[in-house]
């Protein structure tokens, strides 16, 4: 963890009782340059006890110090108040950036009360010298923690700010701006705010967790610093935890996410941060650069500003160390949905097998018809995105008995393909289901046939055991110790691995073991875990991806983790943080929502490609690089 200590002083700004407008707290600052010497410092001031429209309140406006030493600060003065319609129930949490010889104070700005989310939005007042300071409404939806990048990027001037934080699920967001007055333009925020799920910058850590944009990013040769909030619990049952977070954004594409830091840099400890009118609260708003020490400002408790110092240095290292590496979608996701011509696949078109041959990815997916039978329907692509044919009928549908409806419009049929490529043959695994129980069927096929589109599937044998219910079921693409290896849910909770002589099923009968990778508490994958995709060989083990669900926000993820070559019940690493997560509105919304499903993933040459389920309704794909992927999880070793 890079070192980091907080100042012996603190708080360096407290509650002045002469100045009736920051005579309750003081907290929440940023600071900024003025020249060499010099810094003024922004912050939240709250006056006690004031009556506003027949409403009595502490009222918050935005305060102004300066300093020459960073830590002492005198010429204190109210520098925004709350005199517009827009902000008259208070103006808080005040970012600075100056950008083009001028200065961007953003800030919250209050308009109704009792609060409520629809009241809270985001001001700015722009100024060249601290007095003379013209103020405009920003956003039209809820949102506040606004901040300016310091400089442009590719042109344009560049924003981050907070979406939805008080009518959750909250958003971290950017925004790029042509010109300084689209800040501000009603026009601007309206087309924005309709393709949000394309500005979404995913810092959140964890399900519960409200994240904030905290103090204007930081240039520095790697990439932004970002320092911000990170609030554990907020949403969900448990004791909140303040932190202050770090993350590096790339400089050239700040929506990419370079690294960040385990565990927080600072959490409450020190008595003025645990106790205040807002106990056990510390919260970054600005920092500013020395040399190599870095002073975080952050407000305690809610009523005092501090301050603590880092060397940028130590920090940029300890981020670097585990730079994150995740799934980047294809741009024109969804690849495949529903389709209404196509009685049998107008419902919905989802979790997707594949697999590669003749120089195109095949794509066998599950589509349901409106009476909610599942079929497995085909597709493929030369380059891996684009689908360039779509079958107009299905290529698998139910034909046994423990796949056919049991009751009117039930669930049933042939869900969630896996296909493994052994030899020369594609053997096909899926959840067959009645409408009453789930169990592991498995078929197989000539990989020349399938080339040729000559669908003729053997016929199909259940070999997860009677009345257990059992999904997830991979088929490693080779033996290990001349036995065939399986991995499945075989306790509706962990993934399983089981050997097993012959794919007959002759001898074993049905699929047994023990298992392989269990839940982890307190993480992404709490509830339960599946086999995504057939496991690809390595020069360093059987590279395995993963579903996860969340206990706590019931969300689905990818994750992947590194088996021992041979032997694969041995976990050589696994991925602390998962690699694709929902985010976008084809992920978020649909039969099943905040869902990320893979069934495949196919490996041509550097670049993986991952097809997967959005929300149970539509059919996406995401890539990674392999060698990148394989470095990050090696770092992860299991000792």
């Amino acid at each position: 963890m890079a070192y980091i200590e907080r100042y012996n002083k603190n708080p360096i700004l407290k509650p002045n009782p002469k100045n009736s407008f920051e005579n309750h707290s003081v907290f929440n600052a940023c600071p900024i340059a003025l020249d060499r010497k010099k810094i003024g410092l922004v912050y939240r001031a709250m006056e006690e006890n004031q009556t506003v429209d027949g409403h009595e309140l502490n009222l918050s406006s935005i305060g102004y110090a300066e300093s020459t030493d960073y830590l002492n600060f005198k010429k204190r003065k109210q520098l925004i108040a709350p005199k517009e319609e827009w902000e008259r129930f208070g103006c808080e949490d005040p970012r600075i950036t100056k950008i083009n010889g001028k200065y961007f104070i953003f800030y919250t700005a209050l308009s109704k009360y009792p609060f409520c989310a629809e009241g809270i939005k985001i001001g700015v007042g722009v100024t060249k010298d601290f007095k003379r300071i013209k103020k405009h409404p920003v956003t039209c939806f809820n949102s506040k923690a606004m901040t300016l990048f310091p400089k442009k990027i590719g042109k344009k001037l560049v924003a981050l700010l907070s979406v939805h934080t008080d009518c959750p699920p909250a958003k971290t967001c950017i925004a790029y701006f042509d010109k300084e007055e689209d800040i501000w333009s009603p026009a601007y925020w309206s087309k924005w705010y309709h393709s949000i799920y394309n500005n979404i910058l995913p810092l959140e850590k964890g399900d519960g967790n409200l994240v904030e944009i905290g103090a204007p990013p930081i240039r520095t040769k790697h990439g932004w610093l970002l320092i911000y909030a990170n609030i554990r619990n907020y949403y969900i049952a448990g004791p909140k935890t303040f932190g202050i977070d770090a993350v590096l954004l790339d400089l050239k594409n700040p929506k990419k996410i370079i690294g960040g830091l385990e565990d927080p840099l600072l959490v409450p400890f020190e008595d003025y941060e645990l106790n205040g009118k807002v106990p056990n609260v510390i919260f970054p708003t600005g920092t500013i650069l020395k040399g190599d020490d870095l002073f975080i400002y952050y407000g305690a408790a809610d009523t005092t500003v501090c301050v603590a110092r880092a060397s940028l240095k130590d920090l940029l290292r300890d981020i670097l160390e585990k730079k994150l590496v995740s799934f980047e979608r294809y741009n024109k996701n969804p690849i495949l949905e529903p389709s209404s011509r196509n009685a049998w696949e107008a419902k919905a078109v989802f979790n997707p097998a594949a697999v590669y041959l003749n120089k195109r990815n095949h794509i066998v997916y599950r589509a349901m018809s409106h009476d909610n039978t599942s079929v497995l329907g085909y597709a493929s692509s030369k380059d891996g995105f684009r689908i360039d044919k779509r079958l107009p009928y299905p290529i698998y549908t139910p034909r046994e008995h423990f796949e056919e409806k049991t009751s009117e419009n039930g669930l049933s049929g042939c869900e969630d393909p896996r296909i493994t490529k052994f030899n020369d043959k594609l053997y096909m695994t899926y959840t067959a289901f009645n409408g009453k129980i789930a169990r592991v069927a498995l078929t197989s096929i000539k990989a020349d046939d399938f080339a040729k589109q000559k669908w003729n599937f053997k016929k199909p044998i259940l070999i997860s055991p009677p009345n257990v219910y059992n999904k997830n079921c991979v088929l490693f693409p080779e033996k290990v110790k001349r036995k065939y290896v399986f991995l499945h849910r075989g306790d509706g909770k962990n993934i399983w691995i089981d050997f097993v002589s012959s794919l007959s099923f002759k001898k074993e009968k049905y699929l047994g073991g023990r298992i392989l990778l269990e839940t982890r508490q307190d993480k992404w994958d709490s509830l339960k875990i599946g086999a995504a995709a057939a496991p690809i060989k390595t020069d360093q083990g059987w590279l395995l991806f993963y579903h996860g669900v969340s206990e706590t926000s019931r969300y689905y993820r990818v994750g992947a983790v590194l088996l021992d070559l041979t032997n694969p019940k041995k976990v050589i690493a696994r991925m602390s943080t998962p690699l694709l997560s929902p985010r976008m509105l084809y992920e978020e919304e649909g039969q099943v929502g905040n869902v990320v499903f893979p069934c495949n993933a196919v490996l041509r040459k550097n670049k993986i490609f991952l097809y997967y389920g959005g929300a149970d309704s539509v059919v996406c794909v995401a890539t990674i690089s392999f060698k990148k992927l394989m470095k990050a999880l090696l770092k992860e070793k299991i000792i």
